[in-house]
């Protein structure tokens, strides 16, 4: 999911337009714009936007459902 807002020790998320309110103060350095893994509200991993984005693509192409945000052509 990515990181859409943060306010004390919660963070908003959202993926494929569905949002949540989850902890971030177990990982260090959650910022804005990062890419994390959730797991049962709470923020469990930090993920590299690349490999976040390559995930969601598979994802999508498997048919699991999931919506990826556009990778930048470079």
């Amino acid at each position: 999911m990515k990181v859409i807002n943060i306010e004390g020790v919660e963070a908003e998320v959202e993926q494929g337009g569905t949002r949540l309110r989850v902890r971030a103060d177990f990982v260090e350095d959650v910022n804005v714009g990062d890419y994390v893994l959730v797991h049962a509200g709470f923020v469990i991993q930090k993920l590299d936007e690349n490999e976040a984005l390559e995930t969601l693509r598979l994802l999508e192409m498997l048919g699991m459902g999931v919506q990826s945000t556009p990778v930048a052509e470079g």
